[in-house]
């Protein structure tokens, strides 16, 4: 059996204004690098077999910092990428709502069967997240592994993997938080959550993120 740790990346410079950023490469904050190092001090000490990535850099730096202190190569996958969100790739809600509201509504009806104009299926990418896990468990059967990847990704993923319907993911988990633990068990095919969204400092918990900002970062 192997021990999956999903983290979403540290805070990125479109998170305060909640821009919805998926394919995007956008930079992190100052407290973002504050949050991928706290995260790379958990790692130092969680006996990690390896550290994966999304190819997106604000995934991919949090990783490196942790991959660094644990003495581990990290490894980089664009399967473990964001969901594309099309033509609202670095808009607000609000913009949206002027420029494709009929659009918006849809999706918030059905964000998996009517998802973002122009934007990729949910269904595809939880298919392409969750074989990249297949294979990180196959690599690893019997380890512990870190995967920093993005919010709207993993809680696809997590709908998935249990067996809910894909279309409840912005219901069942509202938000994720940045460098926050999520920490799976997959044996036979099977998934077990053993933690969700679990802060690196479990005496100070980060702000709850706005409904709307929950799949822009």
């Amino acid at each position: 059996m192997t021990h999956l740790v999903l983290v979403r990346h540290g805070e990125t410079v479109w998170h305060r204004e909640n821009r919805y950023a998926g394919v995007s490469d956008v930079a992190l904050t100052a407290r973002g690098w504050d949050q991928a190092r706290q995260l790379a001090g958990w790692a130092a000490a969680a006996d990690l077999s390896a550290v994966w990535a999304s190819d997106l850099t604000r995934a991919r730096l949090t990783a490196q910092v942790c991959a660094e202190t644990a003495g581990i190569p990290l490894r980089v996958d664009d399967r473990l990428r964001e969901l594309d969100f099309g033509d609202g790739e670095g808009l607000t809600a609000a913009e949206m709502t002027e420029q494709f509201p009929e659009a918006l509504h849809a999706f918030r009806a059905d964000p998996v069967g009517r998802h973002l104009p122009g934007g990729e299926d949910p269904t595809v990418a939880a298919g392409r997240f969750i074989a990249c896990l297949t294979e990180i468990a196959a690599a690893h059967p019997e380890g512990r592994v870190l995967v920093v990847a993005h919010t709207t990704a993993i809680r696809l993923a997590l709908c998935q993997l249990i067996g809910v319907p894909m279309r409840e993911y912005r219901r069942l988990f509202p938000f994720v938080r940045n460098c926050a633990l999520t920490e799976l068990l997959l044996r036979d095919g099977q998934a077990s959550i053993l933690e969700f969204n679990t802060p690196i400092d479990r005496t100070s918990r980060q702000a709850e993120a706005p409904a709307e900002s929950t799949p822009a970062q």
